[in-house]
């Protein structure tokens, strides 16, 4: 077990220098500042339940780099010196949640219900999720392939990570509780605002950390040191992309479009070279970076007006921004490469296919009808339809996309293929032709109540 102010918790002590005093850094006050007292309890009971059976816990990653810059996260991220899946299944049964196992990497998930009294963040989902993983190191055998894991010490655990920042843990044994674990001088690197590497071989081992590396350099407002730089460069140029799963690209991609400000993200990977792991005919200037300004600015509008409709995927209007200058051919290839969820590649080659041609109908001058909007616009996502609104070049066609979503996105008629055949229809195809006729009569104002389209289906049939 750890001990208080022990020689194997260094804070800026490299090995060799054990013997030199050090100031340990208690985080508890700051722990208790920031995070919401439900949560610190929560924290503290896993913590003591550890301690019961036997086992060291400690939270690391991402909640310890922001605890200690003064930022609330509630990514519970534990490591357990020993059998962190045993120790989850008793926690599993402790907090009445769902459990799942990576028994090859020694890792467990637990989903259970938000603590009361914890407003849970936006984008945190409906269960809070606790991450409980055993101390280990990995090994590659070979380049950008997927680690073999080994249990391990705590020290080796930290040492697997992407960055010094990340690389640093939290003990929660009662007797030295917040107590901060720095081995690699995490914290200089926070102070000094920095991504550093915690070795050479970092992004040969796993090349989508170098995305990580941008992720967190534009997120924090931090600086990648020039010889984490470097180390990038070196793996891009003996392209380690190309030696990485396609999926695990992708979902990194993604990540960095889901950022507040993605185009920064997205212009240094093209300081680096890295774009054309997307696709080589991408290129950012001025048109596509007001493209991005434009899908930012209608997505806040549209979630302002209309809160209670489906939430919108912003990182697909980034996407279609993204690729807007490539063809169609491109669009579906890279949608294949990369493995996109069906529903995200229907989106994006629905506005590759659509888009032009729709900007196109909409910004004709002279009177168009309500209805021929509708057409228009009606089979299209929200997030397509968006992206034509970024797109569009003149305030027609801007006028007349907002007034789809405002008025008659959501339209609807009263009658239905029953109330035909109880007037004496025959069922069949032309069903949907009358209530078309029906619906568009109702966007152009022409009809308003039930009564009105059984009064329009009598013109229609006689």
């Amino acid at each position: 077990m750890l001990k208080k102010n022990s020689p194997c918790l260094p804070l800026f002590i490299k090995e060799g220098d054990r013997g030199s005093s050090y100031k340990a850094y208690d985080l508890t006050k700051r722990m208790q500042a920031v995070l919401p007292r439900p949560i610190m309890d929560l924290i503290k009971y896993i913590g003591r339940m550890a301690e019961k059976e036997g086992l060291a816990s400690f939270a690391v990653g991402g909640m310890v780099r922001d605890i200690l810059q003064g930022l609330r996260n509630f990514d519970l991220d534990i490591v357990i010196e020993k059998d962190a899946i045993k120790f989850a299944e008793l926690l599993t049964k402790k907090l009445r949640g769902t459990l799942v196992v990576h028994r090859k990497f020694g890792t467990a998930t637990i989903y259970t219900d938000w603590p009361k009294g914890v407003l849970a963040p936006p984008l945190a989902g409906p269960k809070l999720k606790i991450d409980l993983a055993t101390a280990r190191r990995e090994r590659y055998e070979r380049p950008a392939a997927l680690p073999t894991v080994e249990f391990a010490s705590l020290k080796e655990d930290l040492y697997r990570r992407d960055f010094t920042i990340n690389a640093m843990a939290i003990s929660l044994t009662k007797e030295n509780f917040g107590q901060v674990i720095d081995f690699f001088e995490g914290i200089r690197d926070l102070k000094m605002r920095r991504i550093r590497a915690l070795h050479a071989k970092s992004f040969i081992d796993d090349p989508t950390r170098i995305f990580r590396a941008i992720r967190f350099e534009q997120r924090l407002s931090f600086k990648i040191d020039p010889y984490t730089e470097n180390l990038i460069r070196e793996a891009v140029g003996k392209k380690m992309f190309d030696k990485t799963g396609d999926q695990r690209i992708r979902d990194e991609i993604i990540l960095i479009l889901k950022e507040r400000e993605p185009y920064k993200a997205l212009g240094r990977m093209d300081e680096l070279d890295e774009l054309e792991v997307i696709h080589k005919d991408i290129r950012l200037n001025k048109r596509v970076e007001k493209m991005f300004i434009s899908c930012y600015d209608n997505y806040l509008w549209y979630v302002r007006h209309f809160p209670e409709r489906r939430p919108l995927d912003l990182y697909v209007m980034y996407l279609m921004a993204l690729t807007d200058m490539l063809s169609l051919r491109d669009v579906e290839t890279l949608c294949e490469r990369f493995v996109f969820r069906r529903s995200d590649r229907l989106r994006l080659i629905s506005y590759k296919k659509c888009g032009q041609g729709v900007l196109k109908r909409l910004g004709k001058q002279g009177i168009v009808k309500a209805s021929k909007i509708y057409s228009l616009l009606k089979p299209l996502s929200h997030e397509t339809i968006l992206a034509c609104l970024a797109r569009a070049e003149n305030k027609l066609v801007t006028r007349r996309i907002k007034a789809f979503i405002k008025r008659y996105g959501d339209i609807s008629i009263h009658m239905t293929g029953h109330d035909l055949m109880a007037y004496g229809l025959k069922a069949g195809p032309h069903f949907k032709d009358i209530l078309g006729k029906i619906l568009a009569a109702k966007i152009d104002g022409m009809i308003a109540t039930r009564k009105d389209e059984r009064e329009y289906l009598r013109k229609l049939v006689h």
